[in-house]
């Protein structure tokens, strides 16, 4: 059939199954087709808490959202323009979502008493008026698939696992996208068995064939690429952007990385990563719990090694008492720390960023340490660098906070040229730097830089720079141990000055304000910056006057803060929290900062912020 080609400049796609159906692997390869197309790309996969919850069951529904476009897009979108749902309890699940008009593909197969049932529907909702709004596709995927692959030498249940390839034919088709990259991932995934990889591509050019001749779709869609600077790109999250980022400081540093780390969601996957890149100079450590993952990192960077430690909330809790040890040693340590809903156990596998205080101040004694958060996935490289910097700049452990969000999500990223990464230039202590009174020269290993406060870093084994380590109070410069209490005020006054002196080498923070006049600051930290500038945008578009900027910096926050926050009338924090950042802007600077938050393990929806924002400027 000759199908009508209609333009868009942006479509949002939800796929939507249990988490057997493999949704997350359809989103991937749809992302990466379109990214080969050259469109901006925004992702959010959205996982089951539960291991393996029961089969078609809601709690086992497990969902992947794009949002494409020909310019350029911050977030995955708010709503889905096609759903692909492939049994009722992802139907039941995501419908609310889905404006009316919008076009619904449904697995017609897996609708059957059983399945209703488990989820609570009484009725059919493919037969009765309750889809009425929707443009309803109703395909037996399943039997479609099963038929396609008829002579295969593989089993009933590889075949009907392989629907979704037919699904992402269908919609690479719809929307006319790029195959190649599809075929040739099915052909390395199941290249140790031949017969799953022809099958499954076959699964794939069936959905594709059955776009072209059904008569369901009667239009195809094609959206152009976006205006991009010109470079190598490619589509990365931001856990893997964190990684790479890890390493490029390590080569930047010429130290060796090491990671130290317990498996937790959402964290596991920069070991994964990490693991992979021995040639780089990394060494990555599975422990046994989350206290011996610090415990060796730390170790590690008092071994000369850049420490790297890589956790979420809980770990966080159970990582205190060291990081502490790191204050008290003022030895280069990287926490990173991607945030999930809490408290306890909470929700693994969701968005939050609840942690903030627990970075700023989530430890006994007075324990500062820096604080740097990415905006977005592609923005974890840079933000992983810059910890680097400070942590082995100023001798200190720095917490970068990330968050679920950030990490499964996945963004076109512009592969940096080497040569335009910062110089992390590292010196040890090779000699000795005192004199005793009688003129016999000595090492003290906390004699400061005059204009870090940074103590030298010795390795262990050089001659005549050995030093006790430790957390009992050290006495300033010597090192030796001391109860006196001028001292123990000094070195916590000094540990403090180090942290606050930081804002001398970041940069201050951007404010956006295109007229100038604004009266209204929307002020936020990491990933709500896709939601925030969407939100800003729609209402600019309006002629609504409004500012927006964004922290990577935390602790200290960039020297010019305060004057930025007091220059307007009103500042509305949006946070995925219950005010964190907001009542740090409230008691550093004295100004009436508004919250605007949301703890439903979900991020912002842009429309959400806009209506809060129009709010705010009408009251």
């Amino acid at each position: 059939m000759t199908k009508q080609v209609q333009q868009r400049e942006r479509v949002i796609i939800r796929f939507a199954g249990d988490s057997g159906d493999g949704m997350q692997l359809t989103g991937d390869r749809f992302t990466s087709e379109t990214a080969e197309f050259g469109n901006d790309i925004s992702t959010w996969p959205d996982f089951p808490a539960e291991i393996r919850a029961p089969a078609g069951t809601l709690p086992g529904v497990s969902a992947f959202q794009l949002q494409f476009a020909d310019h350029d897009v911050t977030t995955p979108g708010d709503a889905p323009d096609v759903l692909v749902t492939m049994n009722p309890a992802a139907l039941k699940s995501q419908i609310a979502d889905l404006p009316a008009g919008g076009d619904l593909i449904v697995n017609s197969d897996e609708f059957t008493k059983r399945n209703l049932a488990k989820v609570g529907y009484a009725t059919n909702p493919l037969e009765d008026d309750s889809l009425s709004s929707y443009q309803v596709h109703s395909i037996p995927l399943t039997s479609l698939t099963v038929k396609a692959l008829e002579g295969y030498s593989i089993t009933r249940k590889d075949a009907e696992r392989a629907k979704n390839m037919f699904a992402l034919g269908l919609l690479s088709w719809l929307y006319n996208r790029p195959i190649e990259t599809t075929l040739a991932f099915l052909e390395r995934k199941f290249a140790k068995t031949p017969e799953l990889a022809r099958a499954n591509i076959t699964a794939f050019n069936a959905g594709w064939s059955f776009g072209e001749t059904t008569e369901d779709f009667t239009v195809r869609y094609e959206v152009k690429p976006a205006v991009m600077p010109r470079g190598l790109y490619r589509n990365i999250t931001g856990n893997t952007a964190l990684a790479y980022g890890l390493i490029a400081a390590g080569v930047q540093s010429k130290l060796s990385l090491f990671l130290g780390s317990y498996p937790i969601t959402p964290a596991s996957d920069i070991l994964h990563e990490l693991s992979k890149h021995k040639r780089f100079g990394v060494r990555t450590f599975q422990a046994e719990d989350e206290i011996a993952g610090v415990g060796a990192a730390l170790g590690a960077a008092f071994g000369g090694a850049l420490g790297i430690t890589t956790t979420s909330g809980p770990g966080v809790d159970l990582k205190s008492e060291a990081i502490g040890l790191a204050v008290a040693l003022e030895l280069p340590l990287i926490i990173c720390d991607i945030q999930r809903a809490g408290p306890s156990t909470g929700m693994p596998t969701k968005a939050e960023q609840s942690d903030l205080l627990l970075a700023m101040f989530g430890r006994h004694g007075e324990a500062p340490v820096p604080i740097v958060a990415p905006q977005s996935p592609a923005d974890c490289f840079d933000a992983a660098i810059e910890a680097v910097r400070i942590a082995t700049t100023y001798r200190t452990p720095v917490f970068l906070l990330s968050d679920a969000y950030l990490a499964n999500g996945s963004e076109p990223w512009l592969v940096p040229d080497v040569a335009t990464l910062p110089e992390l230039n590292v010196e040890f202590a090779t000699e000795l730097n005192h004199h005793k009174p009688d003129g016999t020269p000595e090492f003290w290993p906390y004699l400061r830089d005059p204009e870090t406060l940074a103590r030298p870093w010795a390795i262990p084994g050089t001659p005549g720079l050995e030093h006790r380590i430790g957390g009992i109070e050290k006495a300033d410069g010597s090192g030796n141990i001391s109860y006196d209490p001028s001292n123990h005020d000094t070195m916590v006054r000094l540990r403090q000055a180090k942290v606050d002196g930081i804002a001398a080498s970041i940069p201050p923070l951007e404010v956006d304000d295109p007229t100038g006049d604004a009266d209204l600051l929307v002020l936020g930290w990491g990933s709500t910056y896709g939601p925030i500038g969407a939100a800003v945008r729609d209402v600019r578009d309006e002629g609504g006057k409004v500012a927006q900027a964004h922290l990577r910096h935390l602790n200290p926050f960039p020297a010019n803060t305060g004057d930025v926050v007091s220059r307007y009338s009103r500042v509305l924090i949006p946070e995925m929290n219950l005010g964190q950042l907001a009542m740090l802007i409230r008691a550093r600077f004295l100004v009436d900062a508004m919250s605007y938050t949301s703890v439903r393990g979900l991020p912002f929806k842009a429309v959400e912020l806009s209506e809060a924002i129009r709010e705010v400027l009408s009251s």
